[in-house]
């Protein structure tokens, strides 16, 4: 996109702020090597285009305009003589991938003062050498510590995510032990009851009942339904006086475990008919230890089920295991995520889920997603640590028009007016020194903005927090979705 060429006074190019300490000679030189071009109102460059001018406007009004998914977000609007734009950057060389990080048009007829890129970087080197230095080092310098403290945020959230999986790794563990523990006490006391009886005067006949009823008892230990506390205790109540009224000594201790297996009176009168009164006694021993020992076992298998659950949620959560760019359900890219910090979260803040399940899945990449995701949990339960440690943590998902939308909700004290605007700026942060970078807001705009096309924003009111990621419902194209994966778009 070009303009008309008007003269170029070295006069008039000497009054913009920017040249207004050259000489005559180097004004001419400027005028010789630039030009002055005269736009009719209408785009002058594209964000994303090699970079090849560097503009100073002269008169007119200029707008600026960043690409926010698919929408152009105005950033900044302005008539004041001598502001410039475009391949400001070019003294870097191809160092830096030259593209225009804006988009610029002017609203009006207005003209520019315009220097080819590389006859800008030319004269910078030779009139500026240790500005140019500096220059160099401020960018890079800049560059590299964001990287570092990149890694450095990740980091962090790696040692919040370790932290709440061994916790949450812990209960159950632990629960598998104790019960491994028990299973083998009870086991060795099955052992001597079964050499009690076995020495006992019982009859073939008897003990192939006693073997008949233990199967029966292990069935209904697997049925056991789930008994209100009053049921509880209204039927461990009738079989301690059952078992007392036959003789069985401690049928206090014994009830609560009949009750747990889903056994009854019923099922007591079902095994004295089925044995004999002799035996009874014996029978209901070798019994609560089949009831004791296969809880036990439940109680291994659900711990291994949920250790193996969290293993199988952190593998989902990293991605290790997966394609860098696919197809995902955020579902569980949500739920992996929630699971993972639910340490961090803690007892005090409830998590709610509003999840449209009818959403299909979202060409993405799942691992930085999830990153994005822990970002925003994490701003959220410390904003509502800051007041008072309690609140509601709302997850929701909706459609909205061509893209799907990703809310974390928190009832937290809001984001003040006056900070709203920065917050995704790099470096920037609300938390006391040392306990926040400044980052993860910005990597989460990058990540949701740059790799995927979509928008990250916030709404917030007081006690009434929402960050909205909206991402598109499918890829631009399948060449720009490889793309994705070697480009990484400057903001």
């Amino acid at each position: 996109m070009s303009g008309q060429v008007v003269p170029c006074s070295p006069k008039e190019v000497g009054s913009l702020f920017l040249f207004e300490k050259l000489t005559p000679e180097q004004l001419g030189r400027l005028c010789a090597a630039g030009r002055v071009e005269l736009f009719q109102p209408g785009p002058v460059y594209a964000e994303g285009e090699p970079a090849t001018c560097f503009y100073v406007m002269i008169e007119g009004t200029v707008v600026l305009s960043r690409r926010v998914g698919g929408d152009d977000v105005e950033v900044s609007r302005t008539s004041q003589r001598g502001v410039y734009g475009g391949a400001m950057q070019a003294y870097l060389g191809d160092r830096v991938r030259q593209v225009y990080n804006n988009s610029m048009r002017v609203t009006e007829p207005t003209r520019f003062f315009v220097l080819p890129a590389d006859t800008f970087a030319s004269i910078m080197s030779e009139w500026f050498p240790m500005a140019v230095h500096l220059l160099e080092g401020l960018f890079f310098g800049s560059k590299n510590t964001q990287a570092m403290i990149g890694q450095r945020e990740r980091l962090l959230a790696l040692g919040s995510l370790s932290a709440g999986l061994t916790h949450e790794l812990n209960n159950p563990a632990a629960a598998a032990v104790r019960a491994t523990s028990s299973l083998r006490e009870r086991v060795a006391k099955m052992r001597h009851k079964l050499a009690v009886i076995a020495e006992g005067p019982f009859s073939r006949d008897a003990l192939a009942s006693l073997i008949e009823i233990q199967e029966r008892t292990a069935e209904r230990v697997a049925k056991a339904p789930a008994l209100s506390p009053l049921e509880a205790s209204d039927r461990e109540d009738a079989l301690g006086d059952w078992l007392e009224d036959h003789g069985i000594d401690q049928g206090w201790q014994i009830a609560p475990t009949f009750v747990q297996a889903g056994l009854d009176v019923d099922w007591l009168e079902q095994v004295a008919a089925a044995v004999g009164e002799e035996i009874l006694p014996g029978a209901v021993g070798w019994l609560n230890y089949t009831i004791e020992t296969e809880l036990l076992m439940n109680e291994i298998e659900d711990s291994t089920t949920r250790i193996s659950h969290l293993v199988d949620a952190a593998k989902q959560y990293s991605q290790l295991d997966r394609a860098p760019y696919r197809v995902v359900d955020v579902h569980e890219l949500l739920d992996s995520t929630l699971l993972m910090l639910s340490g961090k979260i803690g007892p005090r803040i409830r998590v709610v889920k509003d999840y449209d399940r009818s959403l299909p899945p979202v060409p993405a990449y799942p691992a930085e997603l999830n990153q994005v995701w822990t970002n925003l949990v994490d701003n959220a339960v410390s904003a509502m640590a800051g007041a008072g440690g309690e609140g509601t943590l709302t997850v929701r998902t909706a459609p909205d028009h061509e893209r799907l939308l990703v809310e974390f909700r928190d009832t937290g004290p809001g984001v003040p007016p006056e900070i709203r605007d920065r917050i995704f700026d790099p470096f920037f942060t609300t938390k006391p020194v040392g306990q926040g970078t400044g980052l993860g807001l910005d990597i989460s705009w990058r990540i949701v903005v740059n790799k995927h096309h979509g928008t990250l924003r916030v709404e917030s009111v007081p006690g009434d927090t929402r960050f909205q990621v909206l991402l598109p419902l499918t890829a631009e194209t399948p060449d720009e979705a490889s793309a994705l994966t070697t480009q990484e778009e400057t903001r």
